[in-house]
């Protein structure tokens, strides 16, 4: 797309009403953004820095986009080319190269991400991460945050937390379109009618792949067309005030509350995707030379000087302050401390709240009949709902009925499993609604509210179904506190059916896999036997401060031994907190979920017939583990059988089997023995889903094979 200068004769648009000074200060954080990237990759090749990737070609838009949005008032997903944007928020060039060298004081991240990987509290820059496109989905959370606060009754920090015409920004090259949740969170941001600009950069690359390959057409917001309530524009990315007039009207149309926008903004890219990539191996000659003639850093100042608006001595002694600012800069960015070795478990969980200490563990006040899980889940969410207004609960069919006029007309929806039976009756549809049918979706958008202040509560429908979450999950959810070093947060969570024992479930309907997200740091992992458990740790989950997988397994949901009684709105149990379901001296079982009543029926049938005395522990938060527990009775019972429904190898049991070898070992007076699934998947035939889950059977058997020792 060529450069187009306004003619004389034109009407004037907003960018011709800025003042020189303006104008200026456009050049100059343009070309500081440059001479920082030179800068770094001046001292990448000096190997004083360790990774390099620049924002060439990219500056006039992110300036344009800078000069009109609000730092510490609307909200920035940027991503690693955006040095322009972050720059024009408030950015000094010594906090970015401080990122470079992995300083304790760089505000990104304190030296635990790549620079290029922005993150500024103050300003309202959300930590970004290397995943390309898992930021759309946070944006459109942290726009809906806008909503929820605005129409939620009781919200006492509203006019905190949220403005009223706040704008969320959300960049991304032209290649991240490609990913799916793009698409999702066009769907969500048109479909909520939300405050969110979409600035595609499109360089015409991603890495060496041309947008003729990435994308159908070659122009992604020719694909966005067709999205209702949503502002599509293209515009030369490389001209700051074309830029400045499309993006005046994009974020008038969000800031209006008309829906979202999407700005297709057309880059170039000078330099190659990073210091590990050479762009002379994919673009041609004539291509790159093409690109040169567009690069806004030589083209914006000559305008500058052509139109009459600043002299050659002007843009020369921006230059050469910009450039005296940046060594100075370095200088000091070089000379800042690391850090210290003492900082690495730092901001792993939250650093305030302990949901394993004494206030999470409270007695419960028992009235009424014995309930079943689910009913016990129900009762703890409406508890929490009441007790604050920032709880969101939202998930695919979790509401009673997603049109409101229907509400009292019908007996309601309420989750697959009823769990979420009546909450919409009570709170209304701005707490508790359905989404779309995107595990991704739901997760994502959790994470951006979660950043604001508020409290989600989501249900993924089958744990067999979460793995489009997956990536949200490991690279999002559980880092966003470690990575941005404390600065941002995301305490989401997650309420997931899990396991088998269903008869009929089969593959799909019977997974668990426990181990995939015990082995996250940054996790909580919940898995309750009872339905008194379910609803002090749900409880203990929703008041922590830290992102929680909550497994409900669905065998347990409403079976009669498992009830419990209603146990007060103010009863947790805390998380690594063990319970021994049964005591025992001469072999401890290590359990959980919907082994624990198996084991039970196992060590009840032993002690009958064979005088054997065992203990079973169920282990009810899987991490943290309650180590403590375990090791007592190890070093009473000295046998030990591990117990649980994962697949046997590579399964949840394999680490606690190996931890206590290492750690109990003098204690032993006979090997760790495991009792799972088989090394397959669960079948739809009752006869093979005997034999693939462990039975009670199995588990009298590896009691009298460790006992015999």
């Amino acid at each position: 797309m060529p450069t187009q200068i306004r003619q004389r004769n034109r009407p004037r648009r907003p960018s011709a009403r800025l003042e020189k000074d303006k104008l200026l200060e456009m050049f100059r954080l343009m070309y500081t953004s440059r001479r920082l990237d030179d800068k770094e990759i001046q001292l990448k090749r000096q190997n004083r820095i360790f990774f390099q990737i620049s924002g060439a070609g990219h500056e006039a838009v992110l300036v344009a986009a800078g000069e009109i949005l609000k730092p510490g008032y609307d909200w920035f997903y940027p991503y690693y080319r955006d040095r322009a944007l972050c720059l024009t928020l408030g950015m000094t060039p010594t906090e970015m190269l401080l990122a470079a060298v992995a300083a304790a004081d760089d505000p990104n991240s304190g030296g635990r991400q790549m620079p290029s990987h922005w993150g500024h509290k103050r300003l309202n820059i959300v930590s970004s991460s290397s995943p390309t496109g898992t930021q759309f989905l946070q944006a459109v959370g942290c726009a809906e945050a806008w909503l929820r606060y605005n129409v939620i009754a009781g919200m006492s920090d509203r006019a905190r937390e949220a403005k009223p015409d706040e704008v969320v920004l959300c960049c991304s090259g032209d290649g991240t379109t490609s990913e799916g949740e793009f698409w999702e969170a066009l769907n969500s941001a048109c479909n909520l009618r939300l405050p969110v600009l979409f600035l595609v950069e499109d360089n015409g690359y991603a890495i060496s792949v041309p947008v003729d390959v990435q994308t159908a057409g070659g122009s992604i917001s020719r694909l966005a067309s067709a999205f209702p309530h949503l502002h599509v524009e293209e515009v030369d990315g490389c001209d700051p005030l074309a830029s400045y007039d499309v993006l005046i009207r994009a974020i008038a149309h969000c800031r209006s509350r008309r829906g979202p926008a999407l700005v297709h903004a057309h880059v170039i890219r000078p330099y190659s995707h990073s210091l590990s990539d050479d762009e002379v191996m994919y673009k041609p000659p004539e291509e790159r030379e093409e690109e040169s003639k567009r690069d806004p850093v030589t083209t914006f100042p000559e305008r500058l000087m052509s139109e009459g608006i600043a002299t050659q001595g002007e843009i020369e002694g921006i230059k050469l302050k910009a450039d005296g600012d940046i060594e100075l800069a370095t200088e000091v960015a070089l000379a800042s401390p690391q850090p210290t070795e003492d900082t690495v478990y730092l901001h792993v969980y939250s650093p305030e709240t302990d949901p394993t200490g004494e206030s999470f563990d409270t007695d419960p006040e028992l009235s009424g009949d014995p309930l079943t899980m689910v009913d016990l889940l129900n009762r703890c969410l409406k508890d929490e709902m009441r007790r604050d207004p920032g709880i969101l609960v939202f998930g695919e069919d979790i509401a009673d009925v997603s049109a409101d006029e229907h509400i009292e007309r019908v007996k309601g929806k309420g989750g697959v499993f009823k769990v979420t039976w009546g909450l919409q009756k009570e709170f209304g549809s701005d707490r508790v609604y359905n989404s779309p049918l995107a595990e991704a979706n739901i997760v994502g958008r959790a994470i951006g509210l979660a950043t604001r202040g508020l409290k989600p509560v989501v249900e993924i429908q089958f744990f067999d179904y979460i793995w489009p979450a997956y990536h949200q999950i490991r690279n999002e959810l559980a880092l966003m506190r470690w990575r941005s070093n404390g600065a941002f947060k995301a305490p989401v969570v997650i309420r997931v059916t899990y396991g088998g024992y269903l008869r009929g479930g089969a593959i799909y309907h019977s997974q668990t896999g426990a181990a995939v997200y015990t082995g996250i740091p940054g996790l909580r992992v919940v898995c309750p036997a009872t339905a008194l458990d379910a609803n002090g740790l749900l409880r203990t989950a929703i008041r922590c401060d830290d992102p929680v997988i909550f497994l409900e397994h669905k065998h347990l949901y409403r079976q009669t031994y498992n009830k419990g009684v209603y146990p007060g709105a103010n009863f947790m149990i805390p998380f690594g907190r063990a319970n021994i379901a049964r005591t025992g001296t001469e072999v401890t079982v290590v359990t959980y979920g919907a082994v624990v009543q198996r084991s039970l029926q196992a060590v009840r049938q032993l002690e009958e017939e064979h005088g054997i005395a065992a203990e079973v522990i169920d282990l009810r938060s899987l991490n943290p583990v309650d180590w403590e527990t375990i090791g007592e009775s190890i070093k009473k019972t000295n046998k030990v059988v591990v117990a649980y429904e994962d697949s046997l190898s590579w399964g949840y049991g394999a680490e606690l089997a190996a931890r206590i070898a290492d750690e109990f070992f003098e204690w032993l007076d006979a090997p760790v023995r495991r009792v799972a699934a088989t090394d397959t998947f669960v079948a739809y035939s009752p006869e093979l889903e005997d034999e693939i889950l462990p039975q009670v059977s199995d588990l009298i058997k590896a009691v009298e094979d460790v006992h015999r020792y």
